[in-house]
């Protein structure tokens, strides 16, 4: 079966539902994302809860990666499936997922959520995988950070179903990466840390984890736009440079 959005919207809503019944559910800064473009949302990974709860914070419809362990049952792959995911193998480089990511970026307004952790990392970040770096400079799409706190307890998805707790979900402004005058690892290192450093500075400290060290780092390789803007609305513009986390992104 392939992607449903009167599933995906149904299923947001059923979940808007549960999160206003049993949970305190927050959320930040959704004037922070363009209303066009291609887009690349990132976010920490504390739960199999993460997925929904990014597709019901944000205000557009993102596809997102699921490991392929879960598209094994039928039902699942088929309710996945629908609701826009496509499995990715996390043992290995899984050149396939690259290029549906890259397909779906290529298309004048398509999102896709990545969780550049590569897997659940409940209570502190862990340090990132690489990729979101490689898929960041080859499809030339804005990004968009978004921290997740208070699912890490959320261990299996059917929470969904009783998503009890404090959820707050905070969305940072967009960014783009700056022209580079080389690809190489160290670069493409230094890009991932970078990303990862604005992501951490949408959560508590406690959370930081791997990337403690990282939220005062100046921007070398990528710069704010304004999602407002006419030209973000077709693919985002810079309108000003970033010299500190500190002053791209409020702290949590």
């Amino acid at each position: 079966m392939a992607f449903n959005f009167a599933w995906y919207r149904s299923c947001n809503f059923a979940l808007r539902g549960t999160l206003a019944l049993f949970s305190d559910f927050r959320v930040e800064g959704r004037e922070n994302v363009p209303k066009r473009g291609p887009l690349i949302v990132v976010a920490n990974h504390q739960s199999n809860m993460d997925p929904p709860i990014v597709a019901v914070s944000l205000p557009r419809t993102s596809r997102f990666l699921a490991k392929d362990g879960l598209f094994w049952f039928p039902p699942s792959a088929l309710f996945l499936k629908a609701y826009g995911a496509h499995p990715v193998r996390r043992e290995q480089a899984d050149f396939g997922a690259y290029r549906w990511v890259l397909g779906q970026l290529a298309l004048p307004n398509g999102v896709v959520t990545l969780f550049p952790e590569g897997t659940r990392s409940p209570g502190k970040m862990r340090r990132a995988r690489p990729g979101i770096a490689s898929l960041a400079t080859r499809s030339g799409a804005a990004l968009l950070p978004l921290g997740i706190s208070g699912t890490e307890t959320y261990g299996s998805y059917m929470r969904v179903f009783y998503p009890a707790g404090r959820i707050h979900v905070k969305i940072g402004r967009p960014f783009r990466l700056k022209p580079l005058t080389s690809i190489d690892k160290q670069t493409m290192e230094e890009i991932t840390t970078e990303i990862m450093a604005r992501i951490a500075c949408l959560i508590p400290s406690k959370y930081h984890g791997h990337y403690a060290s990282e939220t005062d780092r100046e921007w070398r390789h990528t710069i704010d736009f304004d999602a407002e803007s006419p030209a973000a609305e077709a693919g985002g513009a810079p309108v000003a440079e970033k010299t500190s986390l500190a002053a791209g992104s409020r702290r949590a």
